[in-house]
């Protein structure tokens, strides 16, 4: 659903077209932008948030299974332990251990996947932002977009973050009237909009 989300997204950006310097918009050969505030804010960038935030909590409630499996697995391991030859004892404890470790190593596996997948998908979505981005910037005058975290000093006026977000939400997305629930456009409330094939 992301990726049919940003396909939309590139296909109805890249037919904008925004008017040259209209009243009222600040010019300037260089304009700032806060990305993660974009990404925070946009609709499609809380969707995407989202899902991503049910993966980690899914994780989250995997690790609290398979903890309490193993501590009961080892409380019935310290219970046999009366009962068997100190040999044998040891072997069931060192096969535990390893696979205790082994679990371990595969659950943090997966948080360092969910850590990078996020990164790929903001990547994503600025990629796909990208062209509307550039159409903002040229409305403005500007021939440099910098990422306002990294300007020691600047006027509001040139930060462009507010306008791109709300140009993300109107092109991109829509409310429906009877939940409220956020979609891609295209649908047959929105027909003039380019479909994804997939």
């Amino acid at each position: 659903m992301i990726q049919r989300a940003l396909l939309i997204v590139t296909l109805v950006l890249c037919g904008a077209q925004v008017g040259a310097q209209e009243l009222g918009v600040t010019l300037s050969p260089i304009v700032t932008i806060d990305s993660e505030r974009v990404f925070g804010s946009t609709l499609v960038g809380q969707q995407i948030t989202s899902n991503l935030e049910g993966q980690v909590k899914d994780l989250a409630t995997e690790n609290t299974r398979i903890a309490a499996e193993l501590e009961a697995e080892e409380l019935g391991l310290t219970e046999k332990r009366a009962t068997m030859e100190i040999a044998d004892f040891r072997v069931l404890a060192d096969a535990f251990d390893e696979k205790v470790q082994k679990i371990r190593a595969e659950q943090d596996a997966k948080q360092r996947q969910l850590q990078q997948l996020r990164e790929a998908e903001r990547q994503s979505f600025i990629e796909a932002i990208t062209p509307l981005l550039s159409e903002i910037a040229r409305r403005h005058g500007a021939v440099a977009v910098f990422e306002r975290r990294n300007v020691l000093l600047s006027a509001d006026s040139i930060d462009i973050t507010q306008e791109i977000i709300d140009r993300i939400d109107a092109a991109l997305t829509h409310t429906t009237p009877d939940n409220g629930a956020v979609s891609p456009p295209g649908d047959a409330q929105n027909p003039d909009v380019p479909q994804s094939t997939d």
